[in-house]
Formats: C-alpha cells, structure tokens, sequence
C-alpha cells in the first residue's frame, strides 16, 4: 500500500504538471502574435483543457484504452461511455500498483488536450472562434485516442509491429503537428505574411518576455509530461528520464541558437525557444532508454530541423504563427525514428518499425484531417473576414481586447 500511495502521488504530481503546461502553451502562443488577438488565444487554450477533460471521460479514455477491440481486431474498440473501472476493479492490482484507475484517467486527460493545443498555436489570428472550438473537439475525441490505442491501448502498433513511443513524439506531438498542417493548408495565410511576390514577411510577436517565460513553463511541465510517462515513482528510471529530457532540452536550444547565426547572421531568440522545445519533443520517444549523449545529439539535431523548417513553411506558402509545425511534427518524426537510430532499441530493424508507424499515424491524421476541416468548412466556414482579422479577433469575436486604454479617460 505504501508503494502504491508512493508512486500515486508522483503521478499526481505529473498531472499537475502537465496542466500547468497549457498556461505556457498559452504564454507562448500570445507573446509570438499580436496583441489584438490575445483574448481569442486565451478563449482557445482555455477550451481545449476544459473541453478535453469532459470529452476524454466521456469517450477519450475508453476509445483510447477499450480493453478489448471489439470493432476491429486491435485497431478499434470501444466499450462504452463515461468512467468506470468495473465491479473487480482493485486499486492494488490495477496497472501493478502504479497507480489508481482515476489517476490514470486525469493524467491522460492532460495528454489528450496537448494535441489540441497544438493546432491552437498554428492557426492563430485568423481562424473563426467556432470552427476552432469544432475542430478541436472532432480531433480530441476521434483522431489522437484512436491513434493512441494502436500503441498505449495495445493495438496493432505495439502487439504486432513492435514500435516504441515512451510518451509521444509521434502519439501526441506529431498527431498534433499533422492536425495543425491540414488545417493551415486550408486556412490560408495571415494577411500581410507574403507579399506580393510571395517572400515571407515578418511579422513581430507582441510581448516575447511572455513567450520566453511560457517555453520556460514548458520546460517545467516536461517534467511531468516524461516523468510521469514511467507511470510509476521508480527512482532510477525517472531519474534517467529526466536527466536525458533536460540535456536534450538544453542542447535542442543551443544548436536552434547556432544554426540560426550560421545560416541567417543573428542570434534569434525565437530560434533559441522553439529549439529548446524541439529538443523536448525529439527526446519524448525515447527519453526512458537514451544515454546522456545520445540525448544530446537528439536535440542537436532537432535545433537545426526547427531553424530550416520554419523557412521550409516559408516557402510551402504556409503561415504558422509560432512554429508549432517545426516543433511538434518535424521534431517529432525525428524523435520517433532517433529510438531506431540510438539507445537500446537501435538497429535497422526498428527503425524501419519507428519509420512504418510514423508514416500510417500519419496517413490517418491527414485523411482525418481533410475530412474534419472540410465538414467544419461547410458548416461553419474556416476564417474570418478580411475587415474582422484586420480588426483583431479579440474585437471581432468576443467583443473585449485584453488591456483596457486607460488614455482615452
């Protein structure tokens, strides 16, 4: 019982964590766009925690871990509505003592939003409050839980292929990054990103302290969005986890920083931010079995794949605010093939497993994708108008801006 109320709290611990995430997700989103559309951030990062902690216990969890597929045969399966751990349920025995049942369903649950959150960062100052709010709830309640169960919940990925993703590079991230690159295609651009000519143009955040100390919340949160992963309060193996989070974290921000002096003559901060997240992300495949250089190359290689990213979107024509796709998608793919690449896991073997479960999520997330932007497109339309995202979404969609203009009185 001692052990069970030890490793409970941890995980509790890691939820608490975890939430803690979406105020830096919120942070970070707000500093990096303009000061207009700060409220309909703030709206959105709000929806997507309370929205994916209502839906995940209605349908989420149980289309996440079914038990048995009953549908298909270890790709989909669904036991039913709502919470419920069943009449043998023993909180000694269930998931080895790790923790309880309704931990479980509250960590998880953390997860689930992240993925939304994603695709909130990429689509900002332009995209209609309610078709949000519709993609947000169809991708939460169908796309990441299905995704999920053919590893996590036991599906075809881990009982016959053999893949590996400790906490999500490619379960959470990159379903997220994939969601948020369909939805920017459909969407269009900012206006004013590209000129005539189509070169990019810059377009300057509105408060990059606040984004400095969301990515440092992040950072934080990691803690328990990989330490909580161990799903226990094992000493050596969280510890272990930790440390190559960190190291990858660290040296993710210092290659972004380098590589953006090399190649562009500055040393940007933006750079420097979103590759201490890129790091994050590259090492959440495989953060419980890398070594402490192994972790560092991860996130030495995931700076650069920020840095040259953002200016692939450039050129693809494809407005993402705060670098969400680099981060989450890009870093993600590099993060779930780098367990085939370092680690205890490395051969050519499993790395063509990593390489084939990274290629079928990501078929699904597209097809998903389409189908939901253009169901919601038809209902509710994708964007807002040009005189309405001139004006600001905070305006134009809720009626309020963010900081009241004291000069006026």
């Amino acid at each position: 019982m001692e052990l069970l109320t030890a490793n409970n709290v941890w995980m509790m611990v890691c939820t608490f964590l975890v939430f803690f995430m979406h105020l830096g997700f919120s942070f970070l989103e707000i500093g990096l766009t303009r000061q207009k559309n700060t409220v309909n951030i703030l709206f959105k990062n709000f929806f997507v925690i309370t929205m994916g902690i209502i839906t995940y216990c209605l349908i989420g969890f149980n289309l996440m871990y079914p038990g048995e597929f009953g549908i298909i045969d270890k790709v989909l399966g669904f036991p039913g509505p709502g919470l419920n751990p069943g009449a043998d349920y023993d909180q000694l025995t269930y998931a080895d003592g790790g923790y309880t049942y309704w931990t479980d369903y509250l960590f998880q649950a953390m997860f689930a939003a992240t993925a939304a959150t994603i695709i909130s960062g990429a689509v900002a100052e332009r995209i209609k409050i309610t078709s949000f709010i519709l993609i947000a709830i169809l991708f939460v309640v169908f796309v990441y839980p299905i995704v999920g169960s053919w590893q996590w919940g036991g599906g075809f990925f881990d009982s016959y292929f053999g893949f590996y993703d400790f906490a999500g590079s490619t379960l959470v991230h990159s379903v997220g990054g994939w969601g948020a690159l369909i939805v920017i295609y459909f969407l269009g651009a900012r206006k004013g990103k590209f000129d005539s000519s189509g070169n990019p143009v810059a377009i300057p955040g509105s408060n990059i302290p606040l984004s400095a100390a969301g990515v440092l919340i992040l950072w934080l949160g990691w803690f328990g969005f990989n330490g909580g992963s161990v799903l226990s309060a094992d000493p050596a193996l969280t510890s272990l986890t930790l440390v190559t989070t960190c190291l990858a974290a660290a040296a993710g921000g210092i290659s972004a920083a380098v590589t953006s002096k090399i190649a562009y003559g500055n040393l940007d901060l933006t750079m420097f931010m979103n590759g201490v997240l890129g790091g994050l992300v590259g090492i959440t495949a495989g953060a419980d079995q890398m070594g402490v250089y192994d972790a560092m190359l991860i996130g030495i290689i995931a700076g650069p794949i920020v840095v040259f990213g953002v200016a692939f979107l450039d050129k693809c024509k494809l407005d993402d605010p705060v670098g969400a796709i680099p981060v989450h998608l890009f870093c993600g793919i590099w993060g779930t093939l780098a367990v085939g690449c370092f680690g205890a896991m490395k051969g050519f073997d499993q790395f063509m497993v990593q390489l084939a479960c990274v290629g079928i999520a990501g078929l699904f997330c597209v097809v998903m994708g389409v189908i939901i932007v253009q169901v919601v497109k038809a209902v509710a339309g994708l964007r807002v108008s040009d005189e309405e995202e001139e004006k600001g979404l905070d305006i134009a969609e809720h009626g309020t801006g963010a900081y009241a203009d004291f000069s006026k009185a």
